[in-house]
Parts: C-alpha cells; sequence; structure tokens
C-alpha cells in the first residue's frame, strides 16, 4: 500500500511573520527572536537564530553553491512561542480588538497594539 498524504488544512495561527517571538520551550528557552517564516500547514514557525541545525551541503558549482557544513534554523512547533510585547518586555498572548473600524491585536498584559 502506498502512503497518502493527508489533505493540507488551513490552520489559524497566533503569530505572523516578523512577529517578535520568546521560546518557551527546548534547549533555546528564553530566546527571542523574529519569525521568519509561518508553515500553516505544519503547525510549525521558523524563528532567527533558534534551534540551529548543521547540515551537510555538497557542493554545486553550477548554481555558486560552495560545499561544506552549514548552520540553518529548523522550524519549530507553533505552540513552543509566545509573542513577546516589547512595550511592557514580556511573553504575552494576544486579543483581538476593533479600533478604528480594524480588527487589531493587543498585549493582554499592557494593552499596546501589537499590529502597527
Amino acid at each position: 500500500m502506498k502512503n497518502k498524504k493527508k489533505p493540507v488544512e488551513k490552520h489559524d495561527l497566533h503569530v505572523k511573520t516578523g512577529d517578535r517571538v520568546i521560546l518557551t520551550s527546548g534547549k533555546d528557552k528564553g530566546k527571542i527572536g523574529n519569525v521568519k517564516k509561518v508553515i500553516a500547514s505544519e503547525n510549525k514557525v521558523i524563528v532567527e537564530g533558534a534551534n540551529m541545525i548543521t547540515k551537510a551541503q555538497k557542493p554545486n558549482p553550477m548554481a555558486g553553491i560552495q560545499g561544506g557544513l552549514n548552520k540553518i534554523e529548523a522550524a519549530v512547533d507553533s505552540s513552543k512561542v509566545m509573542v513577546y510585547c516589547t512595550s511592557c518586555e514580556k511573553a504575552t498572548r494576544i486579543k483581538h480588538d476593533i479600533v478604528d473600524g480594524k480588527k487589531v491585536r493587543v498585549c493582554k498584559k499592557c494593552g499596546e497594539q501589537i499590529d502597527a
């Protein structure tokens, strides 16, 4: 029997690309970084400078890639990160408020807007 992939569902995550987040568990617990990429179908995010892995890269002169061991960021489960509020400097959950007819994300602890 062949393995059939499950159909991809769209998940709503509490973080967006460019958000400042803090890691809540794992080897990089307490590290703060920006979200580079969100993989909604797998509930994962890639955070700058966190969960670094070493990848062996073969050289490819046609593409101009030099071989060797490269350090890259691996994906982290979205449940392991929390939005980091820059005004109160704490990890926080978010709530949604309506300001001027627009739905914006707001810090639960200090009430500061997260969305610009």
